[in-house]
This record gives C-alpha cells, sequence and structure tokens, in this order.
C-alpha cells in the first residue's frame, strides 16, 4: 500500500441529521496541523456544506477519489453514488429510513475501501440504530455491522481512554439474558483478545487485566450467585495458563478505582453497562471505541447521535479528536509488526 494510503484515516458521517457532521466540521477547523497523518469523509457532501452554512462555520469542502491524495487546509469527502440527500428535506434530529440507508453506505463504503487498500484505519460518527433497522439493517449496533461486513465472528468492544480501558464479554442484549449468555469460553476468549490487544494494538508490551466479577461482593462465595466459582474463576484460569496475565474475579465496585489508579491495562467486564458507567465518569468527552478483531482498524466516538442538540453548534469534537488519533497509532502499530 502507498504510504500515503496507509497513513489515510477514513471518517465515516454517521446519522447525517445528528451531531455527526458538526463534529467533523468542527475536527477540521482545529485539527493540529503538524499531524503526520491525513483524514477523509466518507458522507454526503450536500449534507456537510448545509451544516458549515446552518452553523456558520467555514470549511472548504472538496471531493476526493480513492487513492487521491489530501491537500492541508481542505475536508476531502467522498460521498457514495446511493448515500446523496436532500438537504431540503432533512431536519436536524429527525432521522428517517433514507438517513439510516445513508449511514449504512457510509461503513459499507469506508469498509470496502480498506478492505481493498485504499485507507489504513476508519472511525466512525455515531448512527442511529433504529433508523439502521428502518433501513433494512437488521443489525443491534455499529459494531455488529462491521463484523459482518468483515465476515468475523470473533469480535469485541473496547473503550478505551487515558486512565481506564474496558472491554465487554456481552455487548447489546438485555440484561436479563447476560448471566445465561456467559460461558466459560466466552470469557477465556475475552480475556485472550483483550490481552493481544493491548499487546499487538496498543504497544503495551506485558498487559496486565483485571476481571470484574458478575454479582456483587463477586458472589460472596456463592450466596450472591455462583456464576464466578463456576464460570468465570475457570475462565481466568484457563486464559492464565495460556499466557495471559490476569487477577480476578474483582467485586465491580472496586475493581475500576484499582485500574483507573493504574495498577490494570484493561477490565474485562460482563456486560455492557458494568463497562460504559464507570469509563463514562472518567472519559466522557474524550473516551474512544474500539472495535478489535477485525482485519481492519477501526475506532469510533464513544457517544450517541445527540439528536437534542444537533444543529446547535455546541457538539464537542473531542472524543472524534481522540478516535482518531488512537486508530492513527494503531494502524501505525500494526503496520511495525508487519
Amino acid at each position: 500500500m502507498p504510504e500515503h494510503l496507509s497513513k489515510l484515516t477514513l471518517i465515516t458521517m454517521g446519522c447525517p441529521v445528528g451531531i455527526g457532521p458538526e463534529i467533523i466540521l468542527k475536527y477540521f477547523r482545529e485539527k493540529n496541523s503538524g499531524n503526520t497523518g491525513s483524514q477523509v469523509v466518507i458522507g454526503d457532501a450536500g449534507v456537510l456544506d448545509w451544516c458549515a452554512g446552518q452553523l456558520n462555520i467555514a470549511a472548504d469542502i472538496i471531493p476526493w477519489q480513492p487513492g487521491d491524495k489530501t491537500t492541508p487546509g481542505t475536508i476531502p469527502i467522498f460521498t457514495p453514488d446511493d448515500s446523496a440527500l436532500d438537504v431540503a428535506a432533512l431536519a436536524w434530529g429527525r432521522p428517517n429510513r433514507l438517513t439510516g440507508r445513508a449511514m449504512a453506505s457510509y461503513i459499507e463504503t469506508a469498509v470496502h475501501l480498506l478492505r481493498h487498500g485504499k485507507a489504513g484505519a476508519m472511525t466512525t460518527c455515531p448512527i442511529a440504530k433504529s433508523s439502521l433497522n428502518e433501513a433494512g439493517y437488521n443489525y443491534p449496533g455499529h459494531t455488529e455491522m462491521l463484523a459482518d461486513l468483515c465476515q468475523t465472528s470473533e469480535y469485541g468492544m473496547m473503550l478505551a481512554g487515558s486512565r481506564l480501558r474496558v472491554t465487554l464479554a456481552t455487548i447489546h442484549v438485555g440484561l436479563k439474558q447476560v448471566a445465561g449468555l456467559l460461558s466459560r469460553g466466552k470469557i477465556t476468549k475475552m480475556i485472550s483478545a483483550t490481552f493481544r490487544t493491548l499487546r499487538d494494538d496498543f504497544a503495551i508490551k506485558t498487559p496486565c487485566l483485571a476481571v470484574a466479577a458478575l454479582n456483587p461482593h463477586a458472589g460472596e462465595d456463592g450466596m450472591f450467585g455462583d456464576e464466578e466459582i463456576k464460570i468465570i474463576q475457570p475462565a481466568i484460569a484457563e486464559a492464565r495458563a495460556a499466557g495471559c496475565e490476569v487477577y480476578g474475579p474483582f467485586p465491580p465496585d472496586t475493581v475500576f478505582v484499582k485500574a483507573a489508579a493504574g495498577h490494570f491495562d484493561a477490565v474485562v467486564c460482563m456486560y455492557h453497562d458494568q463497562g460504559l458507567i464507570p469509563f463514562k465518569l472518567i472519559h466522557f468527552s474524550d473516551g474512544v471505541n474500539v472495535t478489535f478483531g477485525l482485519p481492519i482498524v477501526r475506532t469510533s466516538v464513544d457517544h450517541g447521535t445527540a439528536y437534542d442538540i444537533a444543529g446547535q453548534g455546541i457538539a464537542d469534537p473531542a472524543s472524534l479528536t481522540s478516535a482518531i488519533s488512537l486508530a492513527e497509532e494503531i494502524a501505525l502499530n500494526r503496520r511495525s509488526r508487519q
């Protein structure tokens, strides 16, 4: 892959009527001119121009074609043929089937370009799962759609910040389903995948992991549930025997304090909010969502479409800035290992 393409990060616009267009405009306005990488937006040029006008943000938006170099001071954008929207019919915070189809096409296009060597990484802006489904894409979220497009079943979600990283044994499922979905094999795989990701993508030579218990007080020797005894402890032992430095299961009300203090490089969590609540408490503005286990590099902002503030000019691009920076770091680490 040519060097200028290996350093290229694709930014998918996300939902066109959410805050994605705004934070993209603000990112390009504020980004460090000394950045060694370059970025291209995969989205709708008309929407981005409309947003710039609505919010009075000066932007030099230019069309880009796969393989082209980027020009400093501009916002290069590639608009998929099937995603051009009529901006006159759009309203901030009101997604529909057409916006759902458009944001899906941005994701599909970015994955296609990455898998054909036209870029080195991708960073995604937030999507609306309901309009994604309305458009005929039956995925519970971004992560699952990307895994399907990449044809991989071994993947996971990591939330990463400067003080805390968490991964999830179960992701987008109802809380009452979690205990039944946990297994020794699933948790062992998640521990191993977290260890490899920190070692290979984050360049941490010997990662040290913690595992959160499912139940209060780590089950209190079976008084509050036996998942720790029957499932989680054996999974930790198996992962440790395979070479992972991993400890636990720790009570969920204390393990994140230890991790944020630097005692662990990541915490493997049993369910979505167990990991995301403490993570967002610390990294609400600058957290990054990383999908690991894919043949491509993908990071994402760690927030939603924020329809309640879309079009008001108050969206914070900090998470997008962090996500792009981390995508470029991971892509560089992967190239260094080749």
